[in-house]
């Protein structure tokens, strides 16, 4: 089941971060049509958040369709993102490069800054990417 790892001090809104979670989650295979999310309940005592934020998180991914609430059942995942499984081997090499950027000591930011960077040089005018 996924768990939700919630960054007070990133900036961005809480039900945000659950949202992008679980887009990613689903980009990268993890969660599949079928599969049930945690339920607020359980999403707020694994990181201490308001219940209406886990709700308004799952109210925006249903408004995308990518989730569907069944009333008295929970909240189930309705569509699949993207084709980058986890087990790629893109996914090692991107590993293998995160290993070298720590190595060179770049700050995780900086990380981030860069590898946007080159996603926006590479995949211009691809929606999310």
């Amino acid at each position: 089941m996924l768990e939700y790892r919630i960054d007070r001090r990133s900036g961005i809104a809480t039900y945000l971060q659950i949202v992008q979670q679980t887009k990613q989650a689903l980009r990268l295979g993890l969660l599949e049509p079928g599969d049930k999310l945690p339920t607020a309940r359980e999403v707020v005592e694994a990181t201490a958040i308001n219940p209406n934020t886990v709700l308004k998180a799952y109210r925006e991914l249903e408004r995308e369709g990518l989730v569907e609430a069944k009333r008295g059942l929970g909240t189930f995942i309705r569509k699949s993102l993207g084709s980058a499984p986890a087990d790629s081997p893109l996914s090692d090499e991107l590993a293998d490069w995160a290993r070298r950027a720590r190595d060179a000591r770049l700050e995780r930011d900086d990380v981030a800054a860069l590898f946007t960077s080159v996603l926006e040089r590479h995949f211009k005018g691809d929606g999310d990417a």
